[in-house]
């Protein structure tokens, strides 16, 4: 027993990350300070002093998808994420389709970050030191360094990015403790948040920046297999993030339209829009706190593509273990239990990319960083819409125990809004990009294109191994550090006999799943495995 339970690959660190953990990941996805300083003075451009109500629109609008999606992570628990409830709630054509969009998106959300990394950083050595240096060679450093943080353990990757966290939105709290404390230019206003200000035609643009400033915190799901009882620590950390983003933006943002006053935030942000936090930071602060956010800005986007980094690598390796993706990229290093193949691959595939813009002559923020980032973030908020209509299908399909409106009103009135959000980015696409036409319908062009090309495959897959397409998104058969006990979710449907087949399966001959994701590394292979709780068979 003891030689071939030492013979079973290494699987993942389970029962590593809590709540906050968790949390510092998909918060610093986003890059709060990076956000706040690099595109907050630009919505406020476009929608005047209204801006900061515009994210918390957004952030309503994400709280009222997360209704849903945390609901459904009670009862789908594999470690695919969105493509498992796509594929569980749309079917299987739909999942695979949903998985090659994951990657395109994660990846084109993380890659086109070197862009900014190398033009932040050079930025950041000109403005301390007068220093010129070229944006290639921090950009490939950054791969480096991303690429180590990867390498390492996921409680490695926690502790940076909780450092990293707190002093990026360190800052942005001083900044507003400083203004708020010598009451603004004019004194403190709240007309930011009155309607004649907010209904008006600049919120549109103001909403498309808004929802991008999100990007990320969908991802907590991803890390169910290495948190600590996952029924609980996902849907906090989910809502957390969502709360503290949405709330966090609109309040830096108010407070700069003080530092500034109403009435003058507008053509101050016109006339310096890159400055515009360093010039309030300095005044209210002084000239030493805008040095120490010129570095924290590096760290941010350090902390964003570590992130970011963690989560591509999550999704490879579950469509590794599914069977769509090449076996090896499913390895486990011994030692730190991380996907370190995978991640060595999406360095490569990386490097591939910046080098390439690098050689093509293309600058590092405009081409790489806007035209890399924005079908990436199309690409996710398209996940958002499909798996909001998936929580629907689902449980009207399945036996459970959860209220109308988790299952219902809020995932519909989610993909309403989630609809509505994506044409405003896409309509908006140039205000982001400032291409071309020609580019922008490129780039709005990416995601659609994808979907159609992952429904192709899916219908190959079916057609040419259809053993891994029956078994795609199977759920695992018992839930790794599920909670004390192995405590049975108390929403969910009692009877295991109730769970939905797998599609393409035969319901009165079941088969053993063949991919490894159904056997978490929990359980070894010689060990009978835990009974399935009532919230896994839904």
């Amino acid at each position: 027993m003891s030689s071939s339970t030492s013979d079973k690959p290494p699987g993942l660190r389970t029962g590593t990350l809590g709540t906050a953990d968790i949390s510092f990941f998909v918060v610093s996805a986003a890059a709060p300070l990076t956000v706040m300083a690099g595109v907050a003075p630009i919505a406020l451009v476009l929608g005047g002093i209204g801006a900061p109500a515009g994210y918390l629109l957004a952030g309503i609008t994400l709280a009222i998808f997360a209704v849903g999606f945390t609901t459904m992570s009670r009862h789908v628990r594999s470690g695919g994420a969105f493509y498992a409830y796509i594929a569980q709630g749309l079917g299987k054509p739909l999942g695979i389709a949903a998985a090659l969009v994951a990657m395109v998106g994660y990846n084109g959300m993380e890659i086109g970050v070197y862009g900014l990394l190398g033009s932040a950083t050079s930025d950041t050595a000109g403005a301390l030191w007068g220093t010129d240096l070229p944006w290639l060679p921090i950009a490939l450093a950054g791969l480096l360094v991303i690429w180590y943080g990867g390498y390492r353990s996921i409680d490695f990757g926690a502790k940076v990015l909780g450092v990293l966290l707190v002093a990026e939105t360190g800052i942005l709290v001083l900044l507003a403790g400083g203004v708020l404390l010598e009451g603004g230019a004019n004194g403190l206003s709240l007309a930011s948040f009155a309607p004649g200000h907010v209904l008006v035609p600049g919120t549109a643009a103001v909403l498309a920046f808004a929802f991008s400033a999100f990007t990320g915190f969908e991802s907590t799901v991803i890390y169910r297999r290495e948190a600590r009882d996952p029924a609980r620590t996902i849907p906090r950390a989910t809502y957390i993030a969502v709360g503290f983003l949405g709330l966090f933006y609109a309040f830096v943002v108010w407070t700069v339209i003080q530092a500034f006053g109403d009435d003058k935030v507008v053509a101050a942000a016109a006339g310096d829009t890159g400055g515009l936090f360093f010039a309030a930071i300095t005044t209210y602060v002084g000239p030493w706190a805008a040095d120490l956010m010129h570095v924290f800005i590096v760290t941010s986007i350090i902390a964003s593509l570590l992130a970011f980094h963690n989560a591509i690598n999550r999704y490879a390796l579950a469509l590794s273990e599914e069977g769509v993706l090449p076996a090896d990229l499913g390895r486990i290093h011994p030692r730190h239990r991380s996907p370190y193949v995978a991640g060595l691959a999406q360095t490569v595939l990386g490097a591939g990319v910046v080098l390439g813009f690098a050689a093509a002559g293309a600058d590092p923020y405009t081409q790489l960083l806007l035209w890399v980032n924005t079908p990436g973030m199309l690409g996710l908020m398209a996940l958002m819409l499909l798996a909001a209509l998936a929580v629907v299908r689902y449980f009207r399909r399945v036996p459970h125990r959860e209220g109308a409106l988790r299952t219902l009103v809020a995932p519909a009135t989610a993909a309403v809004l989630l609809a509505v959000a994506i044409w405003l980015v896409a309509s908006k696409v140039a205000l982001f990009t400032g291409a071309s036409p020609t580019v922008n319908a490129v780039l709005v062009a990416v995601v659609p294109a994808v979907l159609v090309l992952g429904l192709l495959l899916a219908y190959r897959l079916r057609r040419t191994r259809p053993e891994v397409y029956a078994h795609f998104a199977e759920e695992p058969p018992t839930e790794p550090h599920g909670g004390p006990s192995g405590a049975a979710n108390p929403h969910a449907s009692p009877d295991p006999q109730t769970a939905p087949h797998a599609e393409g399966a035969d319901p009165s001959c079941p088969q053993p799943p063949t991919s490894s994701s159904s056997t978490p590394a929990s359980v070894p292979p010689n060990r009978a495995a835990t009974p399935l709780s009532p919230s896994a068979t839904d």
